[in-house]
């Protein structure tokens, strides 16, 4: 009996020391939210008004990207099949902080809102960006970018007067050591509070813009923690 209770016990330890060595983890290189509200529904009158409002003090969204965050890591990480690197050993790595994000001509780094110690780090444009990252993150199975954008819409009206609405998107992207994205998670949800259009042209201020752009992230994070298992098991199979 003492033999089998020994047997039993390396097994165990044999077995649990097996999915140890499978876990696999990434590393989160990027949280932020971009400034730059999309106006494709809209038209681009307004364009010229986008530059006033990112500049704008007021329209500060480091307290909804920070609420985010922490449901990004309290709830949504702990559904994904691997394990996240501890942030400080992404931020706090000399060659992450030393790298130089590229961007796409007309952008700059003032566009966007991160999370204390991240790079605003596009995975979308070109394969410098995520090239780099595997390069410096070489021990991690893969290479995850998250961030929010969001786009005013149009709700209700005739001519130019009509309502608006913020449609608020999570892109959380991954990719393996090998630079292949093995999937990507783009969700929306609309505001319930909603602004106005006169003469075709929106009201852009950022006393308007911003409680817009809080309730669309509050309606997309309750559809994130009825949906995202889903999305997970469906997409994440393949790192």
């Amino acid at each position: 009996m003492k033999n089998f209770k020994v047997i039993i016990a390396l097994l165990a330890l044999v077995i649990n020391t097996s999915v140890i060595a499978q876990t696999k983890k990434v590393a989160v290189v990027t949280f932020y939210a971009d400034k730059q509200v999309g106006l494709k529904d809209i038209g681009f009158g307004a364009v010229s008004l986008l530059a006033d409002l990112r500049n704008d003090p007021n329209f500060n969204l480091t307290p909804l990207l920070k609420d985010f965050h922490t449901s990004f890591l309290n709830e949504y990480s702990k559904k994904f099949p691997f394990e996240l690197m501890p942030e400080t050993e992404i931020t706090g790595k000399q060659e992450y902080q030393n790298f130089k994000p590229e961007f796409e001509s007309g952008f700059d780094s003032s566009r966007y809102t991160t999370i204390q110690g991240y790079h605003p780090i596009t995975p979308n444009y070109g394969k410098t960006n995520t090239q780099g990252m595997n390069k410096i993150f070489n021990t991690a199975d893969g290479t995850m970018y998250v961030y929010l954008t969001f786009e005013l819409v149009k709700g209700f009206g005739i001519g130019g007067t009509a309502t608006t609405k913020m449609q608020a998107y999570t892109n959380i992207v991954l990719y393996n050591k090998a630079g292949d994205k093995v999937f990507t998670i783009n969700e929306h949800a609309d505001s319930k509070k909603t602004g106005t259009m006169v003469g075709g042209i929106p009201v852009m201020k950022a006393e308007k813009i911003l409680p817009m752009c809080q309730s669309a992230l509050e309606e997309l994070m309750k559809d994130l923690d009825k949906r995202i298992q889903k999305i997970i098991d469906k997409s994440a199979k393949k790192l």
